[in-house]
């Protein structure tokens, strides 16, 4: 299986990969790999930024997710969501708290 990941700036260490299961037949057209997800989900992630091409079947292992799970949420929804790790999400929880805080103030 290969796939496709982006990253979106608004949201630091969160990753979308995106199936690609008919490459490299599919790269002659250019089209909207993104749409697989949600309408929902994608408008809150703004801007996508590409990472990389990668193939699953030669990758042995993947860094901060299991790779089966990423497989089978590739095969049933055609998308997988790395989530930033929890201290990550912690610390930009509490950034956004304090600047809509600051924002009560201006």
């Amino acid at each position: 299986m290969h796939c496709d990941i982006y990253k979106f700036p608004k949201h630091d260490d969160m990753y979308v990969y995106i199936a690609r299961p008919d490459y490299p037949d599919d790269t002659n057209e250019i089209r909207d790999w993104l749409g697989v997800l949600p309408k929902d989900f994608r408008a809150g992630l703004g801007r996508s930024k590409f990472v990389m091409h990668l193939d699953l079947a030669a990758t042995p292992t993947l860094a901060r997710v299991d790779k089966a799970e990423v497989l089978a949420k590739l095969e049933s929804q055609g998308y997988f969501v790395q989530m930033p790790p929890q201290d990550v999400m912690r610390r930009q929880a509490e950034l956004r708290a304090r600047e809509s805080q600051d924002n009560i103030y201006d």
